[in-house]
């Protein structure tokens, strides 16, 4: 197993696309501290590995893990202020995920740009 593609979305900051929870340790291995996972639970459908399942992989991982599931098309103020303080608290450097990656990156913007 690989990562998919990282974007970097600043200094110690990256987004990608859906990970599976054996991807947690390849993330340790490459030096990241904090996973944020902004995809609601069976988004697209039962097959895809739940928050739980992630969570516990990258607790064993060593990783700090957060779960902020946002819908793709709106992220309300109250869900951008959440991604803010979770950007401040957890230790970087940080990857945050959803589908594609886009979601992600779009509430590091509004969260940044506040």
């Amino acid at each position: 197993m690989s990562l998919p593609p990282l974007q970097p979305l600043s200094a110690d900051v990256s987004a990608s696309s859906q990970l599976e929870p054996a991807a947690m340790a390849l993330l340790a291995q490459a030096g990241f501290k904090s996973v944020i996972n902004n995809r609601p639970d069976h988004e697209g459908g039962t097959d895809q590995p739940t928050s739980a399942a992630i969570e516990a992989a990258a607790m064993a991982a060593g990783l700090r893990y957060a779960h902020l599931p946002v819908a793709p098309g709106y992220q309300s103020p109250e869900e951008i202020a959440r991604f803010r303080e979770l950007l401040d608290a957890m230790p970087k450097p940080l990857l945050v995920f959803c589908r594609t990656g886009t979601r992600s990156g779009k509430l590091f913007q509004a969260a940044t740009s506040a």
